[in-house]
């Protein structure tokens, strides 16, 4: 069934035509769901093809590349999402997907055509671009590769040879040459074998464990696990992804071993990813691209196509299922069937200076599963529930350094990130808040205005300054991650333009995460004396440390709307209370508990992906923070609690010596969390 003659992505969403409540009972939705899906998406761009369609030249800002590279990733990345659609169903083709993609590829590669691709010597983002069209080939061989004339085929082997040996970054970019490499060897090209060792090699030497790599090293860094510090969603969607689809493409030329080692390492990956989606099908909000949005699911695929996953197929398809459905909802796909830069509605701060119109294709990874046909479990098995509709869930994710927290009653999951921050551990830095904030989540969203990237609020623990200006955070230090107790530790800066930083005292923070309350912890110590500059900061990039005093401040969740929340207020003069509700009933609470008896929101406009407006409340010391000290909050992103009743009957009991502090969390129902507040 493919969808009727103007029917929008919305319209089959929600169409009963292809619907199965009874197979599906979370979604509704079914294979031919997704080939609509499919379908009605790629109908949607071809008014903005290049005469032969060699560029799709979609609406939006361009990227730093240029509006020619950003027409050939406009083929490249929706020829995926065909590649996918035809792969299993390739002789199912009303709407002459292969032939169109095929025009394409005949156009790009015609050296007299206007509309010809750059050579990958030309353009470094034309070696991304490459990988999905090498990747769409093999999946549509005999639908597309095997029915082009000679020279055509000649043409691309040519164009894509540009690969072999040509300079890729030292992370996920490994394996867009590798990939490429993989489908020239199957069609008889010469390739560079190097280069493929070079991509396991530098894969296996990026994996920490528990199913994570980072996405290559932290530059001109010595090789260790301390330079392995960028953890997002290309894990998943790239080093994941890539080296199994490499192993589907090379065949028996596939590494002994490789395929096998990789299956594990995917396996313990979604043993624990399964846990980063909400109930309401809304993943994690952490992490660079994010506008790819959905293509997070493509690990999820790839451990059902590779048997490589814990999940049972049922819980594969109504996790991914919910994900799609839930952009889709949210208006991911705009009035012309195009999906925009942004999260949901357009949102242009969210993107990259590499992003462009055709960028947010990248989720067509989302659609890997279409590779797998109908008969497949995957799409014939019952939908079962996620885990956090299921139950409470809580998980140590020692890799990245995530304390993770799903409850059931509202679907919400939240994490405390005390782990890699996608930052050069040596010296301060400015923060990038997908990366450098204290916490994550599926239902709130860190801000990404201007104001907020300068002077952080949401999420974050800071210092602040005379002039009230809030401390930075990266790089931040890992000091525990264990159980629901989170420690990381940085030191305080302040950006002075240039590439310069004035230095201030080390900041100690520690999250206990329970259900959907945390607790945070902070103590703030004293820096070296003024003038002296820490070992490993170059002394050009510094100014002589910050005389202070500073006033310690305690950020809680964003919460977007579509119009301006209502600031309540309680608690008590020495334990404040504010807070801030949705008509949806999901709350941002923080409560100080020690020490913290300041109080306030603060609104923002066009700052949250999630929404037009948005507000953070926040709790902080009213005078001068005092050394030592232990200063304690209670922060709760919740449906369910909010205001006064978010603390939960949470007591402290503090002990100091002179090796440090040591904070013991009581719960209301007796339970104890000790936690170590120790200096630098």
């Amino acid at each position: 069934m493919t969808a009727a003659v103007g029917q929008s992505i919305v319209d089959i969403a929600g169409d009963l035509a292809y619907a199965d409540w009874v197979r599906s009972r979370y979604t509704g939705w079914t294979r031919a769901t997704w080939r609509a899906l499919a379908d009605a998406a790629l109908t949607a761009v071809r008014p903005y093809a290049s005469p032969g369609h060699a560029r799709i030249d979609l609406p939006g800002p361009a990227s730093r590349s240029g509006p020619v590279s950003d027409g050939l990733e406009g083929f490249a990345r929706t020829f995926l999402l065909a590649a996918f659609r035809l792969s299993a169903d390739g002789a199912d083709d009303p709407d002459n997907v292969a032939e169109w993609y095929a025009d394409g590829l005949a156009a790009g590669t015609d050296a007299a055509s206007p509309y010809r691709w750059p050579d990958l010597a030309e353009l470094n983002q034309a070696r991304v671009e490459c990988a999905s069209i090498a990747l769409a080939l093999h999946e549509t061989r005999p639908w597309i590769w095997d029915r082009l004339d000679d020279p055509v085929r000649q043409r691309i082997v040519d164009w894509m040879s540009g690969m072999n040996g040509v300079f890729v970054w030292d992370n996920n970019w490994l394996w867009f040459r590798a990939v490429t490499e993989a489908f020239l060897r199957s069609v008889g090209a010469p390739i560079h074998a190097d280069d493929i060792d070079l991509a396991i090699a530098r894969t296996d030497e990026w994996y920490v464990g528990d199913g994570w790599y980072s996405d290559g090293p932290e530059p001109h860094l010595t090789p260790g696990r301390e330079h392995l510090r960028n953890f997002d969603n290309y894990n998943g969607w790239a080093m994941h992804f890539y080296p199994l689809w490499y192993c589907r493409m090379a065949g028996e030329h596939a590494e002994p071993g490789l395929r096998d080692r990789c299956r594990a390492r995917l396996r313990r990956f979604l043993a624990d990813a399964q846990y980063l989606v909400g109930a309401n099908g809304a993943p994690l909000l952490q992490g660079r691209s994010l506008t790819y949005r959905y293509a997070m699911l493509a690990p999820f695929w790839a451990g059902a196509i590779f048997d490589a996953t814990p999940l049972v197929p049922g819980l594969t398809r109504r996790l991914a299922s919910g994900v799609v459905k839930h952009f889709v909802r949210n208006g991911c796909f705009d009035e012309h069937g195009l999906q925009t830069l942004g999260w949901y509605r357009p949102f242009p701060r969210i993107r990259q200076n590499y992003s462009g119109p055709g960028s947010p294709y990248w989720s067509s990874k989302g659609f890997a599963g279409l590779v797998l046909p109908a008969d497949h479990p995957v799409w014939t098995d019952a939908e079962e529930a996620m885990p956090v509709e299921r139950a409470d869930v809580a998980a140590t994710l020692g890799a990245p350094g995530w304390v993770v927290s799903g409850t059931r009653g509202d679907g919400v999951v939240r994490l405390a990130c005390h782990g890699g921050d996608h930052a050069d551990p040596r010296r301060p830095g400015l923060d990038d808040p997908v990366y450098a904030r204290l916490a994550f989540s599926t239902h709130a969203a860190p801000q990404l205005s201007d104001a907020a990237r300068a002077e952080p609020l949401d999420s974050h623990t800071a210092l602040l300054d005379a002039d009230g200006r809030p401390s930075l955070r990266r790089p931040s230090h890992r000091v525990l991650v264990a159980g629901r107790v989170g420690v990381s530790r940085y030191r305080a800066h302040w950006a002075l333009g240039d590439d310069r930083y004035l230095l201030g005292p080390w900041v100690t923070t520690a999250s206990v995460l329970r259900g959907a309350v945390e607790v945070r912890l902070a103590r703030v110590d004293a820096s070296p004396p003024t003038g002296s500059v820490e070992p490993a900061v170059s002394a050009a990039s510094v100014e002589p440390v910050a005389p202070g005093p500073w006033r310690l401040r305690f950020g809680g969740w964003a919460l977007a709307s579509s119009d301006r929340p209502a600031e309540s207020r309680g608690g008590t003069p020495d334990a404040p209370v504010v807070w801030v509700r949705r008509d949806d009933r999901l709350a941002s609470t923080v409560a100080g508990l020690r020490g913290l008896t300041g109080a306030g929101l603060a609104y923002a406009s066009d700052a949250d992906p999630l929404g037009a407006t948005s507000a953070v409340p926040w709790v902080a010391t009213d005078g001068p923070v005092a050394f030592g000290e232990a200063y304690a909050a209670v922060v709760v992103l919740s449906g369910r609690i909010a205001g006064t009743e978010a603390t939960g009957g949470v007591t402290l009991s503090v002990s100091t010596g002179g090796d440090g502090t040591e904070v013991t969390v009581r719960w209301a129902d007796g339970e104890t969390d000790p936690v170590r507040l120790d200096p630098p």
